[in-house]
């Protein structure tokens, strides 16, 4: 029996039916997903030195401790091997320490659970085990910036990536990155970019609104 008495209106209603659900399926869809960059980098980093049979350990951030010193060739294997998987072995002590510091402060920024019962100075203390004076002084050598500066860049960073992709609001990004109100948010983000966010939103929604969706 057909839905109605006229048998060309059933077929071209089915047709339909049939045409408009495959155009809902074929449509792009976007999905956000929430990862630790820290447990992820610990988890390819240890397979990696399990893989080559190392006898090692890992103390705290970035660092990695070989209980019997590799040769020459057996380093550059070594090397290789993370080199794939983006992670880079540094020789010299001090920049090997000031890459540290970026992670942990990107641990911070980032919003780790562990690092927000923290302020900066003592948990890069805690986590790096040298005063925050040492650190301080040893990432201002290296980089020509203080520690403050670069904490302020990554929190610029991870604000714009919000805005970009997640469309949240200040009022929600202030909170998000521990700012005191909104107007610090904003003072610190105009001084870095040279624009203020709501500036920087309405860009973003203009180029976004550019954008032709396809088929």
């Amino acid at each position: 029996m057909y839905l109605f008495n006229d048998y060309t209106i059933t077929r071209n209603l089915y047709f339909y039916l049939f045409y408009f659900n495959r155009q809902i399926l074929r449509k792009p869809m976007k999905f956000n997903v929430k990862f630790d960059f820290n447990t992820i980098c610990k988890k390819v980093l240890c397979q990696q030195l399990d893989d080559m049979n190392l006898d090692y350990s890992l103390n705290g951030i970035g660092e990695v401790n070989l209980k019997q010193s590799p040769n020459a060739v057996q380093m550059q294997k070594i090397t290789e091997n993370l080199a794939k998987f983006g992670i880079e072995v540094i020789s010299d002590q001090q920049t090997a320490l000031v890459q540290r510091i970026k992670d942990a402060v990107t641990l911070i920024v980032n919003g780790d659970e562990e690092a927000q019962k923290y302020n900066v100075s003592n948990y890069l203390s805690e986590k790096l085990d040298y005063s925050y004076t040492h650190l301080s002084n040893v990432f201002s050598e290296v980089t020509h910036m203080s520690i403050e500066n670069f904490v302020i860049l990554k929190k610029i960073d991870v604000a714009k990536n919000l805005i970009i992709e997640h469309n949240l609001t200040l009022t929600e990004i202030a909170f998000k990155l521990n700012y005191s109100s909104v107007a610090h948010l904003s003072t610190q983000f105009k001084k870095t970019t040279g624009l203020t966010p709501s500036t920087f939103q309405k860009i973003i929604k203009k180029r976004n609104d550019k954008v032709v969706p396809q088929d």
